[in-house]
């Protein structure tokens, strides 16, 4: 059984991801942080979809409870290992910089990027001794763009891409890749608040994205077809300029 662990994936992109890994023949791993109701609802699809999943709930911000939950998890498959993580756990908390307070910055820098390196270190040992495996950090176009009231999004979402262009540079002799996907405008409930009518307008094809587009993108780049891949940072955004 191949294993994949998706952080953040009670609900948008991370549910749509958790789907899709599942239908490519995965025994997902749901991570979630409070909405439990969400998570089970995820799962719920997974199995009647004829998918095998499980969930796994703490806090990406928080190294002793990824240690916690990931030590129980190998305690119970002790002849298995997670080959793919999707590092999509992530929140916004747009503001002004100007008025921007220290705990806005401070809580979506330890989400994105403080657990992308929490939980990536964790699992890396693993990867390079069995010489397989992905991980898939999901950047967005406000990490290549920079768009205003997200200095703090931008800023961890940029250091999300810099990050997955060196880790990928350490690991690729143990066949080990590491690529970002950068989405723009996707139809989530991360997006729901904006101005869907105006900004499509920006957008060449017209639309926001769908959450099963990035996933499709996730699906290749954590398969054998995507093996010469890595250190890259993949934009999905309708021809938007980035």
């Amino acid at each position: 059984m191949k294993y994949a662990l998706i952080t953040g994936a009670s609900r948008g992109l991370g549910k749509a991801v958790a789907l899709r890994l599942a239908k490519d023949g995965f025994a997902v791993i749901i991570n979630y942080q409070s909405n439990r109701e969400a998570a089970e609802d995820t799962l719920k699809q997974v199995q009647e979809a004829g998918g095998f999943g499980e969930l796994m709930p703490f806090d990406v911000s928080d190294p002793q409870a990824i240690e916690h939950a990931l030590e129980a998890w190998q305690a119970a498959h002790p002849d298995d290992y997670i080959s793919v993580l999707v590092n999509n756990a992530g929140i916004r908390k747009d503001n002004l910089m100007v008025f921007m307070q220290d705990e806005e910055w401070n809580k979506v820098l330890d989400t994105t990027l403080n657990g992308f390196f929490y939980i990536t270190r964790r699992l890396l040992k693993d990867m390079m001794m069995h010489r397989n495996g992905r991980i898939i950090n999901m950047a967005s176009l406000s990490g290549i763009k920079g768009l205003p009231g997200q200095a703090n999004y931008s800023a961890a979402k940029a250091a999300l891409i810099g990050a997955t262009k060196a880790l990928a540079q350490e690991v690729a002799a143990r066949k080990v890749t590491v690529n970002a996907i950068a989405p723009g405008f996707i139809a989530t409930d991360m997006t729901k608040e904006l101005n869907e009518a105006e900004l499509k307008k920006l957008i060449p094809m017209g639309r926001f994205g769908k959450p099963e587009e990035v996933a499709s993108l996730v699906s290749f780049l954590a398969s054998d077809e995507a093996s010469y891949i890595t250190g890259q940072a993949i934009s999905i955004n309708g021809g938007l300029y980035t």
